[in-house]
């Protein structure tokens, strides 16, 4: 496989320095980029690798056009970090190409559900009745779309996928393989010692332009439904509870977890492993960072953390054996402030 410089400036509209007619046969970093690599700078802290690469062609910004240039072919861009992920985007279609339409023997569709044009459902998929499936979807190998259920047009559903009863999913969508949507959130009555199940009544509605990651679990409300807006993104095995609404284009990394009706606003980011405690809200635009424990309810943009820095172990227990007795401490201090003339 292989692209001309012409081509990928065309594709991006960018400027191209140098000659189109150069081919380049795949993406790389900078660094150990062969003569036939297309590569990108778009940190520049890693300007310093640009004059020793041997790329073909980089993609850089407006700022770095003359040091780029003075190496070898460049392709300005406003963005190019932008420009790289699109050109991974025109790559991804050569190399994986769309998957033929048509249902596979071996799959089991019920005679009442909707099946778009250019459908492609895999061996073993199971769609059961009066579930929805837009034009040009792909339901993979032994996904389940559950009664009623719908996917909208263009979504692609990875192997081992299951979408609940009443669940749907918008258009443009791409889900990876594990993924649950629709399981019962997790709610249970104590009576007398022992848990009695408060059945789950709502759905999930997921928007278009949604990605979600590999084993990654979206459970259905309660009473109303689990909403995730349009252009969200979810990394692998992130738990999202019944009833939480997560608002547009937000993203969160992997090992995350909300819990029951949390809501989040749009365009936020949590980081690994962090977690939303239930019923909390997060405006718009409030960044969590890593390992965080959100508390309390955050009405303000900005970015927000709630990790006690790693130590050595020991070091560690003595820090946090101090931190227990703050609240003593600071009423010691005040009570000597007051003696203090």
């Amino acid at each position: 496989m292989e692209f001309t410089l012409g081509d990928i400036a065309a594709h991006l509209g960018g400027e191209l320095i140098g000659d189109s007619a150069v081919r380049v046969t795949r993406i790389g970093p900078l660094e150990g980029a062969t003569p036939s690599t297309i590569s990108f700078l778009s940190n520049p802290k890693y300007q310093s690798q640009l004059a020793a690469s041997q790329a073909a062609c980089v993609l850089v910004s407006p700022a770095m056009r003359d040091a780029a240039a003075a190496r070898g072919a460049a392709i300005v861009l406003d963005d190019p970090y932008l420009g790289f992920a699109r050109l991974t985007r025109l790559w991804a279609q050569r190399l994986r190409p769309a998957a033929a339409a048509g249902v596979h023997p071996s799959a089991v569709v019920d005679a009442s559900a909707r099946i778009g044009a250019g459908v492609h459902i895999g061996p073993l998929a199971v769609v059961e009745a009066d579930a929805v499936i837009g034009d040009n979807a792909v339901i993979g190998p032994h996904c389940v779309i559950g009664r009623a259920a719908s996917v909208g047009e263009g979504t692609r559903l990875s192997a081992h996928v299951t979408l609940g009863f009443g669940c749907s999913i918008g258009g443009r969508g791409i889900v990876h393989s594990g993924v649950v949507i629709g399981a019962d959130g997790f709610g249970f009555a104590p009576v007398q010692g022992r848990w009695e199940k408060i059945e789950q009544l709502g759905n999930v509605r997921i928007g278009d332009d949604v990605e979600i990651g590999a084993n990654t679990c979206i459970d259905r409300g309660a009473l109303d439904d689990t909403v995730i807006e349009n252009g969200v993104k979810l990394d692998n095995l992130i738990q999202i509870g019944h009833n939480v609404h997560v608002g547009a284009n937000t993203a969160m990394a992997g090992c995350a977890g909300v819990a029951g009706s949390a809501t989040i606003g749009a365009n936020c980011t949590v980081g690994g492993g962090a977690i939303v405690l239930g019923h909390l809200t997060l405006a718009d635009n409030v960044h969590i960072s890593a390992a965080s424990v959100v508390m309390r309810s955050i009405g303000k943009p900005g970015q927000y953390s709630g990790v006690f820095p790693i130590d050595d172990n020991a070091s560690w227990e003595k820090n946090a054996a101090t931190l227990r007795q703050l609240h003593t401490l600071r009423e010691r201090l005040r009570a000597l402030e007051k003696k203090t003339p």
